[in-house]
């Protein structure tokens, strides 16, 4: 294997003998042929399309596919496998070559120029988070048939020859399809649970036996909480799932009472206290401690060898094993007993326009600081906390993702009435960052540039790759990239990268302020 999708990389050139993740080398190796199968799948849909035909199936596998090689997504050889097999068999369906699925892939293969290998695996990972959030938006009956041409297209392009300048701009290409995705999704989302409401959340554990539900899925959370009405066991929140909280129809289930733990990385610890079954909806699964392992289910792209997948059947998934297993174990045990304030995404925000303009046009608030992104297990990432509390009262954090179990129980407190973390929800909810900043800007009659906008982004996985490809794609510039930048990102194109966007890795809390204005 030869892996260096994510930030926890070992090595240079990657992860070798076994991913920092868990994963196996020859599920690392499944993966890989996995992806080779796609990009020949994808090939012969475009085609396939070319002439009028319905390559909705196509797509679908696809976005469910390249979902199931995130990090820490699937760790089960045999889901992956027939994975395979089903590319190989749509692909025939499409008037290609089956055995053309069958090879191998590696990162080497992409390109032998040390600048376009990099700008293709920046470019494959950026597909990967633009198919899981596409996966997100079918499950909830949305498409978009420009978004499924380019990931079409961009996944044939990495099996073509290319200049550094043209694998640029398909990067870029996906960003901007990236800003589509994001934008359906979101659609999907409050279509389907209403705009999310600033929301008190309790962090506090009940005396009734519970389920915990982790990941992104918010439709599995919904048939969850319906299964579970009126069965005496509550349903907790964990990790990216702490924003279902402020959707009005979720949050209307009574069986919904509020999340449990940090973010994906406590999993052990956190798991493993709470006593009851886990339900784990996407990636961010941790390979479990056998205490536990027979609580923890799967479902969707998610799957782990020995862990109990639930699937689809007839477009509906059957949770009664979870909820029977819940009924005979022990409430969870107390680990926090807080509340905290979420629900800010784009139209809640955007409703405190007003205040926060006037705020930062008497120097009430002095700076925006976009803190968005995936938290991990390193030690650097104390950063995040350390660089949260060293920030002056009148900053406002804005932030999506797991990034803000960094600093969200930390009780920065409030400026001219607005919450010092504003928290508008899961990584997809970036868009809604983005969203606020453009409503800013065009309220003030300035441009995005012309905000006291600061952006400290931390990453882990291949999701956030996206997210940055679609800042960069709106022009968005000087962005601190940490806790380390990744390994695939080559010197040249670093260069371009700092050159062009001002791209940077971090420092230290004080010079990163200054730098990026704040102090």
């Amino acid at each position: 294997m030869k892996c260096r999708q994510c930030e926890e990389t070992v090595g240079e050139n990657g992860c070798e003998k076994r991913g920092a993740c868990g994963k196996a080398p020859e599920t690392a190796d499944l993966q890989d042929r996995l992806i080779h199968s796609l990009i020949g799948l994808a090939a012969a849909a475009m085609e396939a399309r070319e002439r009028g035909g319905d390559v909705g199936e196509a797509v679908g596998h696809i976005a469910e596919s390249l979902f199931a090689t995130l990090t820490n997504a699937n760790f089960d050889g045999e889901r992956i496998a027939a994975l395979i097999e089903r590319s190989e068999e749509l692909m025939g369906a499409a008037g290609g070559c089956r055995a053309c699925g069958s090879g191998g892939f590696g990162l080497d293969s992409l390109s032998p120029d040390e600048d376009v290998r990099s700008l293709k695996e920046i470019l494959l990972y950026g597909l990967k988070g633009l198919a899981a959030y596409y996966h997100h938006a079918r499950a909830l009956g949305r498409r978009d048939e420009e978004v499924e041409g380019f990931m079409l297209k961009g996944l044939a392009f990495l099996s073509e020859d290319a200049s550094a300048g043209e694998a640029l701009e398909e990067a870029m290409e996906c960003g901007r399809a990236g800003i589509s995705c994001l934008a359906l999704l979101d659609t999907a989302n409050t279509g389907a649970y209403g705009s999310p409401e600033v929301t008190r959340v309790s962090l506090r554990a009940g005396d009734r036996p519970g389920i915990l539900v982790t990941g992104h899925d918010l439709r599995d959370l919904e048939a969850l909480l319906e299964q579970t009405r009126g069965s005496g066991v509550d349903v907790y929140t964990h990790g990216e799932m702490l924003p279902a909280n402020a959707y009005p129809k979720l949050k209307a289930y009574g069986n919904l009472v509020g999340n449990y733990g940090g973010a994906w990385h406590m999993q052990r610890e956190e798991f493993e206290s709470f006593n009851g079954p886990i339900l784990a909806t996407t990636n961010c699964i941790v390979p479990p401690r056998e205490s536990y392992s027979g609580r923890l289910f799967t479902t969707g792209p998610a799957g782990l060898g020995g862990a109990r997948h639930i699937s689809e059947r007839g477009g509906r998934k059957d949770f009664s094993e979870i909820v029977e297993m819940a009924k005979g174990c022990r409430p969870p045990e107390p680990i926090d007993d807080m509340e905290i304030t979420i629900g800010f995404a784009h139209g809640a925000a955007l409703g405190m326009a007003d205040r926060l303009l006037e705020a930062i046009g008497s120097g009430a608030i002095g700076r925006l600081v976009v803190m968005a992104g995936c938290d991990g297990r390193r030690a650097e990432r104390s950063y995040y906390s350390e660089f949260a509390e060293a920030l002056p009262d009148n900053a406002v954090i804005l932030t999506a993702g797991c990034a803000k179990y960094r600093y969200n129980k930390l009780g920065l407190g409030e400026v001219c009435g607005v919450p010092r973390v504003i928290d508008a929800g899961q990584c997809n909810d970036c868009y809604s960052l983005i969203r606020v900043a453009m409503g800013l800007a065009e309220a003030a009659g300035v441009g995005i540039g012309d905000l006291p906008l600061s952006f400290n982004i931390s990453w882990y996985e291949q999701k956030a790759c996206l997210v940055l490809l679609s800042l960069l794609s709106l022009g968005v510039k000087d962005i601190a990239l940490g806790p380390t930048l990744p390994r695939f990102v080559s010197p040249g194109v670093l260069k371009v990268l700092s050159e062009r966007f001002g791209v940077r890795g971090i420092s230290g809390v004080g010079e990163d302020m200054r730098a990026l204005k704040i102090a």
